[in-house]
C-alpha cells in the first residue's frame, strides 16, 4: 500500500510532531486558558499541517504554494504564542527552546518547499 502523498513530505512530519508537542505542552496550562491560549495555540499548530495537506491535494503548484504561504502565517502566529506563554511563565525556558527549535525547522522546510514550488511553477500545467 502506497503512502499518501503528503506523508512523503519532510515538512509534514516535522509539522505533525510540532502539533503533538503543542498539544502535550498546553495540557499543563491553567484551566482559565482553555478557551484562550490553549485553543489558539492548538488551532494555529493544526492549521500549519492542515494547509500543507490541503495544498498538496490541489491540482496546481500555484495553489499548493498559496497554501504553504497560509501555513507559514499560522507558524508565525504560533511563534508569538510561544513567546507569550514563555513570558507568562506557563512554560520553562527549556520547553520554550525545544518548541522554538521545532518551529524553526518547520519554517525552514516550509520555505524550502515554497522555493521549490516557485522555481518549478513554470512547469505546471
Amino acid at each position: 500500500m502506497n503512502e499518501k502523498g503528503y506523508k512523503r513530505l519532510k515538512v509534514y512530519e516535522a509539522a505533525h510532531t510540532l502539533v503533538k508537542d503543542i498539544y502535550h505542552t498546553t495540557e499543563t496550562f491553567p484551566k482559565t486558558e482553555l478557551f484562550g491560549l490553549v485553543s489558539q495555540m492548538r488551532r494555529a499548530a493544526v492549521s500549519i499541517v492542515a494547509n500543507i495537506l490541503e495544498g498538496q491535494a490541489r491540482a496546481s503548484k500555484k495553489e499548493f504554494r498559496q497554501f504553504i504561504s497560509i501555513a507559514n502565517g499560522s507558524l508565525v502566529e504560533l511563534e508569538y504564542y510561544l513567546e507569550l506563554v514563555y513570558d507568562l511563565h506557563y512554560i520553562s525556558e527549556k520547553t520554550y527552546q525545544q518548541l522554538e527549535q521545532r518551529r524553526i525547522v518547520v519554517g525552514s522546510l516550509l520555505g524550502g518547499l515554497a522555493k521549490y514550488l516557485r522555481i518549478n511553477l513554470s512547469h505546471d500545467a
